[in-house]
Formats: structure tokens, sequence, C-alpha cells
């Protein structure tokens, strides 16, 4: 009898599970073998990652809860039992987070670096910081009034302040806000102390409400949806109303309230007398600095370098190094693996083909292009020389809506096709096109990656980049542009793969027909997040037929491995590390291109509402070093961890020799780079095989 693979049993739930994943960021910031403010940005990036979590899956949970949704994945939870299992697993790691942050703070300490709050300066340091209130803080800060005459006013989303009762001479209790807001920086900086700004705010209340003393006050912050529901079919501008969605996004329902712990039981009832929350949405802190995000202004001031690992200098390797990225590509189809490989001649592309007389037209896609980008500032050149310029800005791409409206409108004032997404559908594909006159020929080249248009991040993600001038290629992304522009029905590409039409389809083509090599086959899937659900039965179903399954995900599973006779030959890791593991990769190791790189994670949104393109490896060469560098991070026994069946993930035990791909990479590179070794297409193979070989 067949196994019923639709059972709740075999699948983990997804928030839960990239809980466990924002847990395993937890616990870089707990080993005490990395310096301490790289523990400190562990710390931050947890933070960060929570912030989102609770203004977006939190938030939709909720709204699903109260419109009475029952059912929301294949693990069969209701979006109730979700809030509690949500509620309950954050409270139990709450004292961990507590015992983390007194760690670090009191490791710092140890390096004479201190976050103290005003009370604990010395005279002469509070008269210093008392000039730079006065100076810098006194005439930013809003005090708010809260009585019969003065509302409770609105607070914006991730507002960060003060909750105060005052007393006047006549003894009458008033409460009030003081709003902190965002432009001032979230610690004082003196020497090397960093002392919270609303422990400076609170001392000098009294000068803000003049007549009044200070009986009690506590810090406070404030999180609320910031999904923005726009209806496309309904648009007839739809830069407006995506301006006008952004501006919603701070009156979205409140869904979380941060305090410190201890807090006056009067100003906790002035506040949630105002705010329409549940108790479970309440957390308090006994010694954390609320918005945990905030400490990257800790860990980036750049006279505490010495206390972070030693950052990495990416490195341009032949035949980059010395000749134009064209004539290069030209020659050979080029495979970068960031940040290792710097993404220099990523820019370069763009740069030098923006520049090039022989250039007639420039094509690609922007998702998230960064606040400063040098690809932008090339485009709007190439415009201005008299060259065919055509960008996809998403515009929907979360949390970067300002910078691309800003981006798009730059592009369009300067003369570019600028389009702005497709309805109903984000466009997450990552691909340019360049297309010269050559010899009286139209020559295309084109660039696909797995990875944002975005330097910044480029030297903190690990992703690749793939350069090509095959005829299929550019063939398959002039189709591609011009279904981004027209109208056009047609969505299948030839060599490419594209969703929502074929990505998905042929993943599972590709899992079923490497099953049928049953024990001599092997998959290996390595992106961010595995949530889809057919992708998963496909994976069961090869599994039970004996293939070896590998899979590298970096954050949400929702398979559930080692199951007796569903999945016992199917291994899942997570590596979490110095680089943000950001590469989609899949392997199959009988199909005849091997490896595939794409743009979508194995997720229902990418697979089916994304337009995302999959990259087929034709060079036998560049599937060889695309496949090394998979094997490296399966013998990594330093940043990878194991999916259990019961859903917990635990640290491979560093038996033998160490294992840690980052820095193996990194010290590789820079051999190559500084002997200039010409024969780098291989460098990954010879080094991996050394590797394997000693462990």
């Amino acid at each position: 009898m067949k196994p019923d693979l639709n059972t709740s049993q075999l699948y983990f739930n997804r928030e839960l599970s990239w809980l466990q994943f924002n847990s395993r960021v937890l616990a870089q910031a707990l080993d005490e073998k990395l310096p301490p403010l790289e523990r400190l940005k562990f710390l931050a990036i947890y933070g960060t990652n929570l912030d989102e979590f609770y203004m977006i899956r939190v938030a939709g949970l909720k709204a699903l809860y109260k419109a009475g949704v029952q059912e929301t994945g294949p693990d069969k939870l209701t979006p109730s039992q979700q809030l509690e299992e949500i509620h309950i697993y954050l409270h139990k790691e709450h004292e961990i987070l507590e015992s983390c942050y007194s760690s670090i703070i009191s490791e710092l300490h140890s390096h004479g670096v201190n976050i103290k709050n005003f009370d604990a300066l010395n005279s002469d340091e509070q008269v210093e910081i008392k000039g730079m209130f006065f100076d810098e803080i006194y005439p930013l800060i809003i005090p708010i009034a809260v009585d019969a005459t003065h509302p409770f006013p609105h607070l914006n989303n991730l507002s960060f302040g003060l909750a105060l009762s005052l007393e006047d001479d006549y003894r009458h209790i008033k409460h009030g806000l003081i709003r902190i807001p965002r432009m001032l920086p979230r610690f004082v900086k003196l020497g090397e102390t960093f002392i919270p700004i609303e422990s400076v705010v609170e001392h000098f209340a009294s000068e803000l409400f003049p007549g009044f003393s200070l009986i009690a006050s506590t810090p406070f912050r404030v999180t609320r949806n910031a999904d923005i529901e726009i209806e496309e079919e309904e648009a007839d501008d739809f830069l407006q109303i995506l301006q006008e969605g952004l501006r919603s996004r701070n009156k979205g329902s409140l869904i979380r309230l941060e305090l410190i712990d201890g807090a006056d039981a009067n100003l906790l009832n002035f506040l949630l007398s105002n705010l329409d929350l549940d108790e479970q949405d309440i957390y308090s802190y006994k010694k954390i600095s609320l918005n945990l995000g905030s400490l990257w202004q800790i860990v980036g001031d750049k006279s505490l370098s010495h206390l972070v690992l030693p950052s990495f200098n990416p490195k341009i390797l032949p035949p980059l190094d010395k000749e134009n990225i064209v004539d290069a590509i030209e020659k050979q189809d080029i495979l970068l693996y960031h940040p290792f490989d710097s993404f220099e001649p990523v820019v370069r592309f763009i740069t030098q083909g923006a520049c090039d007389p022989d250039t007639v037209v420039i094509r690609m896609t922007l998702y998230r292009a960064g606040p400063k980008s040098p690809i932008v500032k090339a485009l709007i050149d190439a415009v201005r020389d008299g060259k065919q310029v055509m960008v996809l800005v998403e515009l929907k791409a979360r949390f970067d809506e300002e910078n691309n409206l800003r981006w798009a409108k730059a592009l369009e004032d300067a003369g570019a096709h600028v389009v702005y997404g497709i309805p109903g559908l984000k466009v997450h594909a990552k691909i340019a096109q360049i297309i010269k006159r050559k010899n009286g020929k139209l020559k295309s080249f084109v660039h696909l990656a797995t990875g944002n248009y975005n330097p910044s991040t480029s030297k903190i993600y690990t992703d690749m980049s793939y350069f090509t001038s095959k005829e299929v290629f550019s063939t398959d992304a002039t189709h591609f542009f011009h279904f981004l522009t027209g109208f056009s029905t047609h969505t299948n590409l030839d060599t490419l793969f594209m969703s929502p039409t074929q990505i998905k389809p042929r993943i599972i083509k590709l899992i079923e027909e490497e099953s049928k090599h049953k024990e001599a086959g092997h998959i290996i899937l390595k992106a961010n997040s595995l949530v889809d659900m057919d992708v998963i039965k496909a994976l069961y179903i090869a599994s039970q037929k004996g293939c070896k399954i590998d899979l590298i995900i970096r954050g949400i599973c929702c398979l559930k491995p080692q199951v007796k006779g569903i999945s016992d030959n199917i291994t899942v890791s997570s590596i979490i590390g110095k680089y943000l593991e950001h590469a989609r990769i899949y392997y199959f190791k009988h199909d005849k291109c091997r490896c595939y790189l794409s743009s979508a994670d194995l997720m229902p949104r990418n697979l089916v509402r994304r337009v995302e393109l999959m990259t087929p490896i034709l060079e036998e060469s560049l599937s060889d070093k695309i496949e090394q560098i998979l094997m490296l991070q399966l013998s990594d026994n330093d940043l990878r961890w194991e999916l259990q069946i019961d859903g917990e993930y635990i640290k491979v035990p560093a038996l033998g020799k160490s294992v840690n791909n980052h820095d193996i990479l990194e010290e590789y590179v820079n051999k190559l780079h500084n002997k200039n070794k010409k024969d780098t297409p291989n460098y990954i193979s010879r080094l991996t095989n050394r590797i394997l070989k000693d462990s």
C-alpha cells in the first residue's frame, strides 16, 4: 500500500521552521569563538529578521484568524494554533536572548567598549552628554501630552519612544509620550561608550515638560502590519497606488509592543488602554536595548573594526583581471561565485557596455539595486549617449519600494524605457542583456544570476553569476524582455526556464528522471527555502526509489527527513556563517546539464506567483565547478546544521579536520590571486578534492 503523502505528519509548519532558522542565527551570536562585534552583528540580524517576521508573517496570520480561515498549509495547523506556537517558541527563547546579550556586553567591556545608561556615567561624562542633548537631541524630539484635549497619537510602524507619568506642583498626574525620531542615532557615542538615547532623553524629560517632574517612564516600541495590499487590476497609475501603499504601511494594525521589564503598572495600563493588542503580543526585556537591529550602529563603528572578523577583499581572477569583460565572454562562458569572486565584473559589464560605441541596446531587471547604484548611473549615461535602454524595476520588492521608485523615476526622466512590473506577478528574475553591433552584425551578451544587482549585498551574500554569449541564451533573453514589455501570452523559453509556467514542471521532471537511477541517483538542491508541496512530494517519491537526496536549505524547510519508508534517503542541511547563503543551485547527477542556477526558491510564491528564471549550465567544466562547491558545503563541519525528524536542527560535529567552506574559499582565492594562476576554472575542484581526501 502506497503511503499517503498528503498527511500532515510529513510536513513541518513554515512559520515554526523559520523560527528555527532565526534560532540558528542566534546560535552564531552565542558562539564565543567569534569576536564580540561579530557576535553582536548576528544579534542585530536576529532582531531585524524578527521585526520583518512580525510585520509580515505574524500580521498575515492575525488577518487570517480574523477572517475565520481554518487551515493554511499541508501541516494543517490553523492560524490561531500557529500564533500560539509562535508565542510559546519566542517566550522560551527569551532567556537565551537575554543571556546572549549579557555575554556579548561583558566581552565588549573587557575590550574597553561599554553600553551604559546615562545614570551610570561619571559627572564629567554627564556634563558632556548634557551639552550634546541640548545641541543635537532636544531640537528634534517631540514631547506629546495625552489628556482630554490631546488624544493619544498615531504611532507609526517601528515607532520608538518613552511613555511618561508626570506630576505638576499641585500633584496632578499627567501622562505623556516622547517620540524619538529615526533620524537620531540609537546610541549617543562618547569615546568607546555607547549610551542608549532613551536613557538620555529620560534624564532630561522635565526639560521637555516644564513645570512637571518625572514620576515614572518606560521605553517602548510598536510594530504594525507592514504588508502592502495593492489592487493592481484597478490601478490606473501604479506608481501613485504604490506610493499610497507605502504611506499606509504606517497605518497597519498593531501586532507587537516591546517594553523594558518592570515597567510602571500605571504606565503599562496607560499604553494598553490606547493600543489594541493581545497580552501575548507584549514582549518585555530585562537587559536588552529595544530594537536589536539598531546594534548595527555599534557593529559598523570603524574605530572598533578590530572586534569583528577580518574583512575579505573579493578578488578578480583571470581572465577578467586583464581582459575586457565582453571580449572574455565572447571567448568562453564565465561563472563567478560571489563574494569570493568579486562582483566588480558584473558592474563593469554594464558600465563598459554603457560607454562602448558599439553597444546599441542594454536591457535588465532590477529587484534590489540598493540606495547608491553604479549600475543605474551607467544605465542613465547609456541613455544620454543615445543607446536604447530598457529596465524592469520591480516596485513590489518588499522594503525596497522607495529605493526602486526613486531609481525608476531617475531612469524614466533620463529617457529609458522603464517597466514597473507585471500585474499579478512579481518579477524576481536576475538578467541583463547587452547587444552590440560588431562587424556589421548584432551580437548579444547575457548575464544571468541567482542574486540582485547590488554591489553592497554582493560582499556579504553568496551568489552565482553566469556570463554567456551563446546564441541560445541570447535568443531566450530577447524573448524574455519582449514578454516583459509587450502583451505576449507566450511565456515558454527554449533553453532557459521561466516561472510561473516552466520552472516547477521542469524541476519535478528532473527529480523524476534522476529517481529512475535509484541508488545510483543523486540530487542536490540548494535554496533559501523549501515549501512547495508538489516538489516535496516528488522528493519523497524519489527517496522511496532509493535516490540519494541532499538538500542545502538555509531557512524554511517543510520537508521532514529520515521518515522510515518515505524520506530515508534525504538529508537536510543549513549553513549559517559569515556570509548569507543566497545562491539557488539545482544538481541532478545524470542529467545532461547536471547543474542549474536560478533566481527562484522552492516556494509557491516563486514557482507560481513570480517571474523567475532557471539557467542550465551547458559547459561541463562550469558544472564541475558548481558540483565541487556543493560537495564542499556538504563536507562542512563548522557552519553546517542538520535537520532532524523532530524538526530540531543539530550542529554537525567537527570530527577530524575542521571544514569551514567560507574560510577555505577565502584562503584559496587569496592564494590564487597572489600566484595569478591561469587555470582558475578548476580551482574549487582541486581544492575540494584535497579537503575531502583529508577529511
